[in-house]
């Protein structure tokens, strides 16, 4: 019995590791990519400013740092774009603002007597110096309401459905705070801005949700309102011969950006804003090509995670021209103990099956919707939830939400995710060229092995991440459609339970190994 049990083990382990061949067509360029991102709502204005040097630098060195160490492993996950997200002055009103967690209130650049104190936001703007001296590519500016000394209601959420929190009238001043703000940062910090996007999730109310308060700042907004307040600050940015440019939509759910979802004037958005209409921004001086939205409620199952996703790029195709971008998202959906532990986005994960629920839904966000960047929600997260790519706590818990926990220092946890995430980020820079992976069944490898692959013309480089969230390793071949690489063979970078990105032993590309349950980042010199 033992030799007949021997015998059917490895007749099993020889199936599993069945040699495959994936088709990389290094000729046939599907896109150009503008990077990876996160954004520093809402923890970087606590931990910026009180947390010790020590502390905060190793946290921006896991954000930004392309470093990579005397034994070839990165340092940190190599952010190319970081979101600053300017702030409607919900602070200043401290509970009169009616935000409920102090924590996510923001201070604003402009005073109520109309002067602007650019020494605001310090804990925002450290890490905004941290990015900078790390040699982060892009830096985005972005706003939740516009200010409260310029809102209906005085406030930054809103009153009214469907309509933006604002003045009547006050669109050109609203325009002329968002100039300010991006001239005066750039002069204190030395950084240049090259995205603004004024208009954040337009779709939800952002009314009040419990009594009289909010959580957050935010404001709707209709597409006319939209598109009014994007012709403004295009005319004012070229007239101060800005160069920064104007992104939108932010749209809360992707399905608002190409369908009529509820007849309220906020969906549609690629055909409002870049169709064959009166409405169409692509020629407005400072406007970027590109549409905005956010992967929130469209990724679970994965047959409407992949529906959804070719939806958009049928939408995209179009409008020439026109790029989208994947611009925020952490879990907040329900998909069941059998996807990531705890079964949502409640109660924090440290661990691979998140990571690996993120993998799948950041490669069919490129690999099926074409998005040329992918930007994750809050980089650093107090609290017991799954929204954060560091998690920070006081050592006894795993997160809390009182005004004072870890308000001055505390300790902070690398993620799985992190560094899932870093299998894109650090390797696949803006500007490099996304080449296509042909014969891939987007439902069949969704729960198996995802490949995209890239290059960069100026270096001679060749990337190619795998994801793999089945249970077995897999054995592949890569067959180059158009040349080589060096000595034929390529240098894994493995994120699984056991690896955090590290570099492993290069291996020839006709015999390469994707562990189960891992995301790999092959790199190698073309020839």
């Amino acid at each position: 019995m033992r030799k007949i049990y021997i015998s059917l083990l490895l007749i099993t382990s020889s199936l599993s590791f069945a040699q495959r061949t994936a088709i990389i067509s290094t000729d046939n360029v599907v896109q150009t990519m503008d990077g990876f991102g996160g954004s520093d709502a809402w923890r970087t204005q606590f931990v910026g400013k009180n947390w010790p040097e020590q502390k905060k630098n190793a946290i921006a060195d896991l954000l930004f740092s392309k470093e990579i160490d005397a034994e070839g492993n990165p340092k940190g996950i190599g952010l190319s774009i970081w979101r600053f997200n300017l702030g409607a002055g919900s602070t200043e009103q401290g509970e009169n603002s009616k935000v409920s967690d102090e924590w996510r209130r923001s201070e604003c650049f402009l005073n109520a007597d109309g002067t602007y104190d650019f020494t605001k936001q310090e804990g925002q703007r450290w890490f905004l110096q941290a990015a900078k001296k790390r040699g982060v590519d892009k830096f985005l500016i972005f706003t939740n309401s516009p200010p409260v000394s310029m809102t209906n209601n005085g406030l930054s959420f809103a009153s009214q459905k469907n309509k933006l929190n604002l003045k009547d009238g006050a669109i050109p001043k609203f325009a002329d705070f968002l100039v300010q703000s991006i001239q005066g940062l750039e002069k204190k910090e030395g950084i240049k801005f090259d995205y603004i996007s004024p208009i954040n999730e337009p779709q939800w109310e952002w009314m009040p949700n419990n009594g009289d308060k909010n959580s957050q700042e935010g404001t709707p907004a209709a597409n006319e309102e939209i598109y009014a307040l994007t012709k403004s600050l295009s005319d004012k940015l070229k007239a101060n011969k800005m160069s920064t440019e104007i992104v939108v939509a932010e749209a809360a759910q992707v399905n608002y950006l190409y369908e009529n979802v509820n007849a309220e004037n906020r969906d549609n958005q690629i055909d409002y804003f870049f169709g064959k209409t009166k409405t169409n921004i692509s020629k407005l001086p400072n406007v970027k090509n590109v549409i905005l939205g956010h992967s929130y409620f469209t990724t679970w199952p994965v047959d409407k995670q992949v529906l959804s996703r070719k939806l958009i790029a049928a939408s995209i195709k179009q409008n020439p021209g026109l790029k989208y971008w994947q611009s925020e998202y952490c879990i907040l959906e329900n998909p069941g103990e059998a996807e990531i532990p705890g079964g949502s986005g409640g109660g924090r994960d440290l661990g691979m099956q998140t990571a690996l629920f993120v993998a799948r839904l950041i490669h069919n966000d490129i690999a099926v919707a074409n998005a040329a960047s992918w930007q994750w929600w809050t980089s650093l997260t107090r609290v017991d939830y799954k929204d954060g790519l560091i998690y920070l706590d006081d050592g006894k818990s795993n997160g809390g939400t009182e005004p004072n926990y870890v308000r001055n220092d505390g300790e902070f946890h690398d993620s799985k995710l992190l560094w899932a995430l870093g299998n894109y980020s650090l390797f696949v820079r803006p500007g490099m060229l996304r080449i296509d992976v042909p014969n891939q069944n987007e439902l069949d490898a969704a729960n198996d092995v995802m490949l995209t692959a890239y290059k960069d013309t100026a270096n001679k480089k060749l990337i190619i991440v795998a994801v793999n969230c089945g249970k077995s390793p897999q054995k592949y071949k890569f067959d180059l459609s158009k040349g080589t690489v060096k000595n034929s063979e390529l240098t894994p970078y493995i994120t699984s339970e056991n690896s955090n990105l590290k570099r492993t032993a290069t291996q020839k590309i006709n015999d390469l190994e994707i562990p189960a349950r891992s995301v790999v980042t092959f790199v190698g010199e073309m020839q």
